[in-house]
């Protein structure tokens, strides 16, 4: 499992943005916020002492759930937004969003708001969990239409994007200075760099025992195939899955290949890309925006490149989201809607997110004053052109398992790409008739 702010899998980052001009908001400073707030009727919640799910205080108006990296920044404008509405704000710190957020909104106990992922929304509505919010098509507009559309399930939006991300090529520039245009150039360079001695990994990429479908997908993609069909609006078809077709098993016999000439390996996990990547002793690393803090502070001089061609095809990655969501429970409705609508795609808030995490803001105007002083976002930017969203619909979850040990299994040479996603098509069609 990679590192990101998403929840459930294995996962991505920037897309094609189509970029258009539009306008943001200003907020207050952190300290004129959080002076007025302490001036009016608003409260900070602290950070939970234990790993159990954050419980709610009958008496705040409005509570937001996030993990503990982005609750300082939350904070921030919880406050601001508590003063100016004069309610009481908490923001509370779930090591789990996604599981605390299900088993206290059954029991009535939940936030208002939520932060996570995109690739959540369709358990979510499916649960009953999360309603649409009111996001004005002016609004929509200011954000990619990749991004708009992960944020929607069924034609609604449930959700104000604030950061994307996906996967690319992060190259040790002293050991490969040229981005590489094809995933066989980097195969040769890498090879010839472990021959030399210079580097242990010709390549680096995710695999684990138990694989990691999010990393390969790229693979599969490249051929036409993937994960499931599109129906002609773009949404994904949970009916027809495309694991075990032609397209897909082309891809899967290129993991074969680089399974066999041990240039990937099951006993590579993320923390072994990370690790091997931050000695200087890879040149190429298939990764994303998570992976550059560590190799920042490890001292590895770095450049960011899209993915190449294989087999004389394109790979593109997926798309991830990040987004805020708010409750169907909420205890007030108007003032979550308000907060996530007016506040959450304010330039300021997403500038400020993005300077934790370092995925590219996911509103436009944001995007652009920070791409204009951060060459990372800029080059993530790039290496996202052409990439879907991950599918959001529930059926997923019935994927990541099977497919994951497929692409395993097909690297450590247990079965032929062409048997064992077939199979793995299988099991997940009969996981998605067993998930009703």
């Amino acid at each position: 499992m990679h590192k990101r702010v998403y929840g459930a899998v294995a996962l991505a980052g920037v897309t094609a943005l189509a970029l258009s001009a539009c306008g943001g908001s200003s907020t207050p400073s952190a300290s004129t916020a959080a002076s007025t707030a302490a001036k009016a009727t608003t409260a900070a919640a602290p950070a939970p002492a234990t790993t159990g799910a954050p419980v709610r205080d009958a008496a705040v108006d409005l509570v937001i759930w996030c993990d503990q990296d982005r609750k300082p920044i939350i904070d921030k404008y919880a406050a601001a937004f508590g003063a100016e509405m004069s309610i009481k704000v908490a923001v509370q710190v779930s090591t789990d969003v996604r599981k605390d957020f299900k088993d206290a909104t059954n029991a009535g106990k939940g936030p208002d708001v939520i932060v996570g992922a995109h690739d959540w929304l369709g358990e979510l509505v499916q649960n009953q969990a999360v309603k649409p919010i009111n996001l004005s098509a002016a609004d929509q507009a200011k954000f990619p239409a990749e991004a708009m559309a992960a944020a929607k399930f069924n034609g609604q939006v449930y959700g104000v994007p604030y950061a994307v991300e996906n996967i690319g090529i992060v190259r040790n520039t002293a050991l490969a200075p040229d981005a590489p245009k094809t995933f066989e150039e980097m195969v040769t360079k890498g090879q010839a760099l472990v021959k030399e001695g210079k580097a242990t990994n010709a390549v680096l990429l995710t695999v684990s025992k138990t694989g990691d479908a999010y990393h390969s997908y790229p693979f599969l993609k490249a051929f036409g195939g993937g994960i499931f069909a599109q129906k002609d609006n773009g949404d994904y078809d949970a009916t027809k899955v495309i694991v075990g077709s032609a397209e897909s098993i082309q891809g899967g016999e290129q993991l074969a290949k680089l399974g066999k000439d041990g240039i990937l390996s099951t006993n590579v996990d993320g923390g072994i890309v990370d690790q091997v990547f931050d000695a200087g002793k890879a040149p190429y690393a298939m990764t994303g925006p998570w992976a550059i803090d560590k190799a920042k502070k490890a001292g590895i001089k770095y450049a960011i490149s899209p993915l190449p061609t294989i087999g004389g095809k394109q790979m593109t990655p997926f798309l991830g989201v990040q987004m805020f969501y708010v409750s169907a429970k909420a205890k007030n409705d108007a003032f979550a809607q308000e907060f996530v609508t007016k506040y959450v795609t304010k330039k300021d808030l997403q500038i400020d997110m993005y300077n934790i995490g370092k995925r590219p803001p996911a509103l436009t105007e944001a995007y652009t004053q920070v791409a204009a002083s951060d060459p990372d976002i800029k080059a993530w930017f790039e290496a996202g052109k052409g990439a879907l969203p991950m599918p959001n619909i529930p059926a997923m979850n019935s994927v990541w398992g099977p497919l994951g040990q497929a692409t395993a299994d097909i690297i450590a040479q247990k079965a032929t790409a062409a048997d064992r996603l077939k199979a793995a098509q299988t099991e997940i069609e009969a996981n998605i008739k067993k998930a009703g």
